[in-house]
């Protein structure tokens, strides 16, 4: 059983293991809980600047932002191109260029820092789901062995339980 346990955590890991090691990882996976809340242990790490570029990546790329920002580029062209005779940016608008371009390069970095905070986020999950699903490939094989020690122990007990049976019908015909 443990033969068969090491052969798997050296498969599952890829890894040639020292047999210290092995059983330090057969131990950890087995006897303590390794699945983590990564929400939970990435969100208590962030700084101020990391939550308030999430904040602003979840604004920005809402359709409500999106709705808005149209209206604003309408309102913007529509004062400054017919309603106003002293246009503070008349056409071809080049203010309102400066503006959307500083936008632009504001905001693409900052929505960068938050994406690359959830690929971090999301390899720990996928290295939590890894370690649980060996945990879980290690408990079924346990399981397994105990099973199959259970169903060989009945096999011995059906046997006696035959022989004591044709033990009984022989001495029952004398």
């Amino acid at each position: 059983m443990e033969k068969r346990k090491k052969e798997i955590v050296k498969m599952l890991l890829n890894q040639n293991l020292e047999e210290k090691d092995e059983e330090e990882i057969i131990d950890l996976l087995l006897n303590n809980p390794i699945s983590i809340d990564v929400d939970k242990e990435s969100d208590s790490k962030m700084t101020f600047g990391d939550k308030v570029a999430d904040k602003l990546s979840e604004v920005a790329g809402s359709w409500t932002f999106i709705i808005a920002f149209c209206g604003f580029l309408l309102f913007w062209i529509i004062l400054n191109g017919y309603i106003l005779i002293n246009a503070i940016d008349p056409y071809p608008f080049i203010l309102l260029n400066l503006l959307l371009s500083c936008l632009a390069a504001l905001q693409a970095p900052i929505i960068m820092m938050s994406q690359n905070r959830q690929a971090k986020k999301d390899t720990i999950r996928n290295k939590n789901d890894y370690h649980t699903d060996l945990k879980s490939e290690l408990i079924l094989e346990t399981l397994y062995d105990h099973l199959e020690e259970v169903i060989h122990n009945q096999n011995k007990i059906l046997h006696m339980l035959k022989k004591l049976d044709l033990e009984d019908s022989k001495q029952e015909k004398k």
